[in-house]
């Protein structure tokens, strides 16, 4: 089956379609005021890319784009990925969406960093995603896994 990955656009019916996920919190409750407020329109650049089913909205992430300068994971320190709020509706899962959405994002080519949310390390792990060795500065509290492409790897501090 060919799955689609696409680029959300930001308007309300996206917005709605979002409730429907776990990981609803700010960054929607943002774009939903920023849209009330007229700022953005219909085709404003959006961090999210979604699968539909249909017309539902079924898998979604939201990739930001992490500058060079503020590298502290890779070597050589290189813009990367920065991927959150991976989810697929609960009827919809087991059925390759989650791993159409890390495979578009690998496609861009650049190192990945995400902070699954508990218990789902495996998946990660199965699509090559590893443990970086804590530091308590850099991260927080989070427990990141990373992805590297060919010719990168960990950075050594």
């Amino acid at each position: 089956m060919a799955v689609k990955v696409e680029k959300l656009k930001v308007n309300y019916k996206t917005l709605e379609e979002f409730k429907r996920f776990k990981e609803y919190g700010l960054q929607e409750l943002s774009m939903l005021e920023d849209l009330e407020a007229n700022i953005i329109e219909n085709d404003s650049v959006s961090p999210f890319y979604g699968i539909y089913f249909g017309d539902k909205l079924v898998a979604r992430m939201s990739l930001y784009q992490v500058d060079s300068k503020f590298d502290r994971y890779f070597e050589p320190p290189q813009t990367y990925l920065e991927l959150w709020k991976l989810e697929v509706l609960p009827d919809y899962q087991g059925k390759g969406y989650g791993t159409a959405l890390v495979q578009f994002a690998k496609g861009f080519g650049y190192p990945i960093k995400t902070n699954p949310r508990v218990g789902s390390q495996g998946f990660w792990h199965k699509h090559g995603f590893t443990d970086v060795v804590y530091e308590v500065e850099r991260d927080l509290g989070e427990n990141p896994l990373v992805w590297y492409p060919e010719g990168v790897s960990a950075q050594h501090h």
